[in-house]
C-alpha cells in the first residue's frame, strides 16, 4: 500500500497551513536558496555528495550567490495547497561557470553548503531534461557565462 498525505499535512509541509508568511515549510526552508547544476546522474539521495561536474547556479537574475546571506538567492511564492513555484516577482537565471550538458539540479537552502555528505543540510535533488525530468529548461547545454532563464520552477507534494 503506498503512503498518502493528507491536504492539511502537505499543507504545512509546503507552509504553514498553506498560506504562510515566507516563515514555515518548504517555502521557509529555502529562502534565498541557490540552485546548482551538475553533468551526468544525480546522486542516490540528497544527503549524498554531488556527482558529476559543477556546472553553475541558478540565482536571482543570474548574479552570485553569497551563502548565509540574502544575496541573489532565490525564494518560494505562496504555496497552493500540494505546490510551492519560484516566486513570480523574481528572475531565476542560470549561468555558466564551466561546459557541459546538465543532468541534474541541487537546491539548496542559504546555509553555507561544502557539497559534502551531509544529513542536516536542507537539500532537494532533480532531474533535468528539455522535454523530460522534474526541470524543463530551453537548453541543457552550458557554457563558460551561458544564461539560461528558468521561467517555471514547481514543487508538488506527492497524494
Amino acid at each position: 500500500m503506498a503512503t498518502h498525505f493528507s491536504t492539511g499535512v502537505v499543507a504545512k509541509m509546503f507552509g504553514k497551513n498553506g498560506t504562510d508568511t515566507g516563515a514555515d515549510g518548504l517555502r521557509g526552508i529555502f529562502t534565498n536558496g541557490t540552485i546548482k547544476a551538475f553533468t551526468g546522474a544525480q546522486p542516490a539521495n540528497a544527503d549524498d555528495a554531488p556527482s558529476g561536474t559543477y556546472l553553475g547556479n541558478i540565482t536571482l537574475n543570474g548574479a552570485v550567490f553569497t551563502p548565509g546571506t540574502a544575496t541573489n538567492g532565490v525564494n518560494f511564492g505562496a504555496p497552493v495547497g500540494r505546490t510551492v513555484s519560484k516566486s513570480a516577482s523574481e528572475t531565476w537565471q542560470f549561468k555558466g561557470a564551466a561546459a557541459g550538458t546538465i543532468g541534474w539540479i541541487r537546491f539548496q537552502a542559504n546555509a553555507v553548503d561544502n557539497d559534502s555528505s551531509s544529513t542536516s543540510l536542507n537539500r532537494i535533488d532533480m532531474s533535468v531534461g528539455i522535454t523530460s525530468g522534474d526541470i524543463h529548461f530551453s537548453t541543457v547545454t552550458s557554457a563558460v557565462n551561458t544564461i539560461i532563464t528558468l521561467d517555471t520552477f514547481t514543487v508538488t507534494g506527492g497524494a
